[in-house]
């Protein structure tokens, strides 16, 4: 991790869960973490959280991921205050209830906007920062096992109607960008970040309940992006796929 040290690592949906838990270890390992996410209370708190040495390392932006001008706006400042982006963590994201057939088409299209299009504005922006310094950068997304081929939680489990789409978007975004950086003869390295259910906020109890100790915690995710953005100049970890022991799927 030696090369990261004082690098500039941006991650959406810092508040809490896997964004906090990414936070805690980047900001531990040497890097500047600039978290955004939309409720400044939480990320004050995650801040006061730290351990006093540390707290000087984490910088925190209000932004909501789905509105692009507001994206636009906390890219500035960072490039403004922190002279770019060297690793961004897509990991911003929210789900809800109901079917797909029945949803109201705005929910539908807010989880489209924060899962899909939230991610695309900020890879857009990170990618350029990267290459427009010539950093041999790192592009994170945390995707789900939802976002695979195949994925099928049979007919007892929840829909997670749009939730799934966005992810299985995701998945393609990452390719594409993968192909993209290649084509243009970038050392950017990306990665996927495909975990099972996770307990945080955006699991129900119930479903918590259901699956006990079966089930990830976020610093288990937020270990796996450690583990790849440790991993030599020369390789690149593309695809991660974490499930707890004796997660069906």
């Amino acid at each position: 991790m030696e090369r990261w040290q004082n690098r500039v690592a941006v991650i959406t949906g810092a508040s809490s869960g896997i964004g906090a838990a990414c936070t805690r270890l980047l900001v531990a390992a040497g890097l500047q973490v600039v978290g955004l996410a939309r409720r400044t209370e939480r990320l004050e708190q995650l801040r006061q959280s730290l351990p006093v040495e540390q707290q000087s390392r984490f910088h925190q932006r209000t932004c909501d991921v789905s509105a692009e001008g507001q994206v636009n706006s906390a890219f500035e400042w960072i490039e403004q205050q922190l002279g770019g982006i060297d690793v961004l963590i897509n990991n911003a994201g929210i789900v809800r209830d109901g079917q797909l057939l029945d949803m109201p088409v705005p929910e539908i299209s807010q989880i489209l906007q924060t899962n899909l299009m939230g991610s695309i504005y900020c890879t857009k922006l990170a990618a350029s920062s990267m290459r427009r310094r010539q950093m041999a950068g790192h592009l994170f997304f945390i995707n789900s096992t939802a976002g695979l081929a195949g994925y099928n939680p049979g007919p007892v489990d929840p829909s997670l109607n749009a939730y799934t789409p966005s992810k299985f978007a995701l998945s393609a975004v990452h390719e594409i960008c993968r192909q993209e950086l290649i084509t243009a003869k970038s050392k950017i390295k990306t990665t996927s970040i495909n975990p099972g259910w996770v307990a945080t906020e955006i699991v129900s109890d119930e479903i918590k309940a259901q699956l006990g100790d079966v089930i990830l915690q976020a610093d288990d995710v937020a270990q796996a992006v450690l583990y790849a953005l440790s991993s030599s100049p020369n390789a690149q970890v593309q695809e991660i796929t974490l499930r707890a022991v004796g997660e069906w799927y």
